[in-house]
């Protein structure tokens, strides 16, 4: 425990040092401000450009419901660039370690491969959570100002839903780093793979019960509807089971490489 400490010091140092903990808030609360204000005057927007061949306003159509717009703030800024965004941030996050020899100095000492994975993986995580929960709030506040209000317990419980999603994303991403040693070969591998997986959520119950992606669709689902679908459990145990693999499938790969 006190290894597993030490290093997630260690790498929470790092993340200040990179500047981590001011420029990814700052992306999160850009794209939670996005969604909500970019739909509150899109009307307004069209009926000032004018003379838009093909595109009719109506003016009886009503707003969009406020959980409407908080669904698509995950589902169209978090789902896409801010999947991006996190790539970008956790890409060189075990790469760089490989490249600069520090991986092999860490081993060398009496650190578990286990501790090293935990840390890097926990710290970017909870990096991530916080940065996406302050976004989430801010596009919350802003959605039950511009539309309508929200229940706040569906609210939280889509975002407990897409943490879950959060972690198998930054758990891959990590996962892509200990494999391949070029950032931006890791960034396109994980991207598209993570892109792919969103579109196909939601396509069949069974892919979906595989799939991690289907707990952001459930998270943006219990907003709009209320409901979280059948057999939730089962995806959600699914999802961690996935991500245990993975990080036994790196701490396997670590061992092996013996770097």
């Amino acid at each position: 425990m006190n290894t597993f400490i030490a290093l997630s010091k260690k790498e929470i140092n790092q993340m200040i040092s990179e500047y981590k903990i001011i420029w990814l808030p700052i992306v999160f609360v850009l794209l939670g401000l996005t969604q909500p204000i970019m739909m509150y005057y899109l009307p307004l927007i069209l009926e000032t450009l004018g003379g838009v061949e093909g595109i009719i306003i109506d003016p009886t159509m009503t707003k969009p419901m406020g959980s409407e717009v908080l669904a698509s703030t995950l589902n169209s800024q978090f789902d896409q660039l801010g999947i991006i965004v996190l790539v970008v941030a956790v890409m060189s996050v075990i790469q760089s370690e490989k490249a600069n020899g520090m991986l092999a100095f860490i081993l060398t000492r009496p650190v578990s491969i286990s501790s090293y994975i935990g840390s890097k993986i926990f710290t970017h995580y909870l990096l991530a959570v916080l940065c996406i929960a302050i976004g989430y709030t801010v596009s919350y506040g802003y959605t039950v100002y511009l539309f309508t209000p929200i229940p706040i317990s569906q609210t939280i419980l889509a975002f407990v839903l897409y943490s879950i999603w959060v972690l198998f994303v930054i758990t891959f991403v990590a996962m892509m780093s200990t494999f391949f040693t070029s950032p931006a070969f890791i960034a396109l591998i994980s991207i598209v793979f993570l892109l792919i997986s969103r579109l196909c959520a939601g396509l069949n119950p069974i892919i979906d019960t595989f799939n991690p992606a289907s707990m952001s669709l459930r998270a943006t689902s219990i907003l709009i509807t209320g409901d979280l679908g059948a057999s939730w459990t089962i995806d959600i145990i699914a999802t961690l089971l996935i991500i245990f693999v993975m990080m036994s499938i790196m701490r396997y790969w670590i061992a092996k490489k013996k770097f």
